[in-house]
């Protein structure tokens, strides 16, 4: 008699491996029929967004010009972040792909931050930018890129672009994800509302209480 008890932990492991695998690969589900523009209006809460009536479905559901002009760099980091993703390109719902144009004063940077929901590659538009990302074993790794050159910044980990050049810069960001999600760090710390206690931010980075409220003041929003 054979005994099939034996054989139960391979395939405990070979499902779980593939389960793994299936998690590792994919990005956004995969739709499940030709489109489905997002209708933001609707009351109904899903993982995305619901489904446009198919007889109310047009080209400009699809379309966009947000990314022909650049940003307005004037402020605190000297970036512009403008994003193309299914909240302002509503066909984009259940496609999984999204873009973003980052435009960069002389001297700006895009501060350190994540995007929990997908990978990020950038295309130089114009410029030259310094940019990298840190792994989960706190090792960077960064470049010089130029016009022309790409980078990729791996899905959840921590990264930045910074223009040294006393010119402007620009890049489209493209995420495999319709709406990615970005955590800027110093402004997920320091801006949050209600605000995080001074005492974990004093613990956390070593610095005083003074140092905290000088921080907070610079990054929260102007009233």
């Amino acid at each position: 008699m054979v005994n099939h008890t034996m054989k139960l932990p391979n395939f405990v492991l070979l499902l779980t491996s593939a389960l793994l695998l299936a998690t590792t690969v994919s990005s956004d589900p995969d739709l499940l029929q030709d489109l489905c523009v997002a209708d933001p209006s609707s009351g109904v809460k899903v993982n995305g967004f619901t489904c446009k009536e198919a007889s109310k479905v047009n080209a400009s559901d699809f379309f966009s010009s947000i990314l022909a002009k650049p940003g307005a760099t004037n402020n605190t980091f000297g970036s512009l972040v403008t994003g193309a993703n299914v909240e302002k390109v509503p066909g984009l719902n259940t496609l999984g792909v999204s873009l973003s144009r980052i435009d960069y004063a002389p001297d700006g940077i895009n501060p350190p931050h994540t995007h929990p929901r997908a990978t990020e590659i950038v295309f130089v538009l114009e410029g030259q930018l310094d940019v990298g990302f840190i792994t989960t074993a706190n090792v960077l790794i960064s470049k010089t890129i130029n016009k022309g050159e790409i980078f990729v910044f791996p899905k959840g980990l921590v990264h930045f672009q910074k223009n040294n050049a006393n010119v402007p810069a620009a890049v489209i960001s493209a995420f495999n994800s319709q709406l990615p999600g970005t955590q800027s760090i110093a402004t997920t710390l320091f801006a949050a509302t209600p605000s995080l206690p001074d005492h974990v931010l004093t613990k956390t980075f070593q610095i005083g209480t003074k140092e905290v409220q000088k921080i907070k003041t610079r990054l929260l929003p102007k009233k």
